[in-house]
């Protein structure tokens, strides 16, 4: 069994998140089967909690390859009703300078296998899976750091139409087609003030 994403820490105020249907309790919020702890500062996503770590990582470091790293215990139930229909995590998004080294890092701490690697021009992409989580690993010239970063995540929506309906134009843009075939993606404007790229995405019936 490969290593599970049970928490992420955050850098934010929770008011954007409250905004978006979150519900805050003294500063942590469960969007599916993983936990969000809400940190003073701006940092945005700045720490991953993971479960269920391959023994040889007994000495895990604090980081995988610059990625702020804990062990975390699952949340302990389940999340609340979203009321914009949240299912969960479609993925989380890490950017990287080199995607041999940032995927070998994961691999090699987690026991997660790199699945695929996507080629997009400059722009490679290499996939893990952290239980119900999907790790994108982005590589793009843009990115000259010696250490990788979190950037941002996604979520799955039941109705992600109904939701940008509800939340509107100034929230969130208008759903598109994403890059899995019948799917539909719909980002979040920053200047709702998560700190973080977030973005929004329908689930296959």
């Amino acid at each position: 069994m490969s290593s599970r994403i049970v928490e992420l820490v955050i850098e934010c105020e929770v008011q954007p998140w409250e905004q978006l249907g979150l519900t805050v309790v003294d500063g942590v919020a469960q969007v599916g089967g993983v936990r969000l702890r809400f940190v003073p500062g701006t940092g945005g996503l700045v720490a991953w909690g993971l479960a269920d770590l391959p023994d040889t990582s007994g000495a895990l470091a604090e980081s995988i390859d610059g990625l702020r790293t804990h062990r975390a215990e699952p949340p302990s139930g389940p999340a609340p009703d979203h009321p914009l229909g949240v299912a969960g995590f479609d993925h989380v998004v890490v950017m990287t300078s080199s995607l041999e080294r940032t995927c070998g890092a994961i691999e090699a701490s987690t026991g997660a296998v790199l699945k695929r690697i996507r080629e997009a021009g400059a722009i490679r992409q290499g996939f893990h899976r952290l239980g119900e989580v999907i790790v994108e690993v982005v590589e793009s010239p843009q990115v000259t750091a010696p250490e990788a970063g979190f950037w941002g995540f996604v979520w799955n929506l039941h109705d992600l139409h109904g939701a940008c309906d509800r939340l509107g134009p100034e929230v969130v843009s208008l759903p598109k087609a994403a890059v899995q075939p019948g799917r539909f993606i719909a980002t979040v404007r920053g200047a709702v003030g998560t700190r973080l790229p977030l973005a929004f995405m329908s689930v296959l019936d």
